[in-house]
């Protein structure tokens, strides 16, 4: 990278700029959580995490950065909030300046990926688990943080990146 981290919507971009694979870090951002997943090195299987509380950006920022320590985290993918049309609205340009302050502040690649149905679908997955409305209100954010991980690390995976 020169100088700046790379943020974009290319999973070949991202996929370049991580030669070396590592694990990588999923957000899904909302006004009032953070929904967090994180997978492996190779690139396989996202995981479900935390929802963390939104705060300034500062108090989130640290809390990624230990995230980041802890699991020698390479990468982030943030969830982009497209239309149903694909167009961008208020929400997705909240995104974009979110995943420009992540870059800056973990010195980290960022790719926004298209997150439309996920929490309809992490929704639906968690029915079909019988859980609770109260159990899947704790974790809808960071299972969508999962979806949105799976679907970049399988993008990665079909561009014929081969990590580990």
């Amino acid at each position: 990278m020169d100088g700046k981290p790379l943020v974009t919507d290319s999973a070949l971009d991202f996929g370049d700029a991580l030669p070396d694979g590592g694990a990588l870090l999923g957000l899904d951002v909302g006004t009032k959580t953070l929904g967090v997943a994180t997978c492996d090195a190779g690139w396989r299987f996202a995981t479900a995490g935390k929802t963390l509380p939104r705060g300034k950006f500062s108090k989130d920022s640290e809390a990624l950065r230990t995230l980041v320590q802890d699991r020698s985290i390479r990468g982030v993918v943030i969830g982009l909030p497209r239309n149903m049309d694909g167009s961008e609205g208020p929400r997705a340009q909240a995104s974009r300046a979110y995943a420009r302050n992540v870059a800056a502040a973990l010195e980290l690649p960022v790719l926004l990926w298209d997150e439309r149905w996920s929490t309809a679908s992490a929704e639906g997955a968690m029915i079909a688990q019988d859980l609770s409305r109260a159990k899947r209100a704790e974790k809808i954010d960071s299972h969508a943080a999962a979806i949105i991980l799976q679907g970049a690390i399988d993008a990665l995976a079909g561009g014929g990146f081969s990590i580990g």
